[in-house]
């Protein structure tokens, strides 16, 4: 398979994990809690673990200049914080009776701009090198997953049916394809190598101010051992997988 068809494949994919809030509707919120609040702290070390271990190194190897690498990965951080001061935009990774006020078009707007970052991300990172590909879009199904669920309860909670809710949130994950298509056809005529350490700061600001404050505040120790042991799992997941496709390219 060629770079666009792993382009489109990985986008195409990541937006059919919208219909995984679906599942939200299968089980108790108490027990959705207890599944969701591990998924964020996995989710947490993927992202850190594929912004720091692959991401950020493969864009040093590829980019030379290591300051360019740097500026781009604060680039990606400072839009980021941009959008949670300026729209009000915040992962959702709690339930639905925890929001005071339902903010659901809203909710679908900053994820689908979100997600349109992330298809440049998935993208930018397949046009540098396969292996570091596959862990970008690896580390984004991990956050994904806990996001979709949020997201989901959010719009039931704020009214929505069913089916609409699940059409609205598929519809907004494929700005997904969008910005991956978007990277791919500009990389014909521009450096678009500048989207790695870029998206690494988008991951690690992710990781660090939106997912990890949510899991940390627990006073049961048994809890906070388990979300830990989660984030670990993440970041030695990545790791995994980093050296499996760093050792079949060699």
């Amino acid at each position: 398979m060629d770079t666009l068809g792993w382009i489109l494949l990985s986008t195409f994919s990541m937006s059919l994990i919208s219909f995984a809030g679906a599942f939200a509707l299968l089980l108790k919120e108490n027990v959705l809690q207890k599944i969701l609040l591990p998924l964020v702290s996995l989710s947490a070390g993927a992202l850190l673990g594929g912004a720091l271990l692959h991401m950020i190194p493969e864009s040093v190897e590829e980019m030379g200049n290591v300051k360019s690498v740097w500026i781009w990965v604060l680039a990606g951080f400072s839009l980021f914080f941009l959008m949670e001061q300026f729209i009000h935009w915040h992962h959702c990774h709690r339930m639905p009776s925890q929001h005071k006020t339902p903010v659901t078009y809203l909710i679908l707007i900053a994820d689908g701009l979100h997600n349109f970052i992330d298809g440049l991300a998935i993208a930018g990172a397949f046009l540098i090198n396969f292996h570091v590909g596959i862990i970008t879009w690896i580390a984004t199904a991990a956050h994904e997953i806990p996001q979709e669920l949020g997201d989901f309860g959010i719009l039931i909670h704020g009214g929505w049916k069913k089916s609409k809710a699940l059409l609205f949130n598929f519809l907004s994950g494929l700005t997904m394809v969008a910005g991956g298509l978007i990277a791919f056809y500009f990389s014909a005529s521009y450096d678009v190598r500048f989207l790695l350490p870029f998206a690494a700061g988008n991951f690690i600001y992710i990781a660090a101010s939106d997912l990890i404050p949510e899991i940390k505040h627990s006073q049961n120790i048994t809890k906070n051992l388990i979300h830990y042991a989660s984030f670990i799992f993440g970041i030695i997941i990545i790791y995994a997988i980093g050296m499996h496709e760093t050792g079949h390219t060699h």
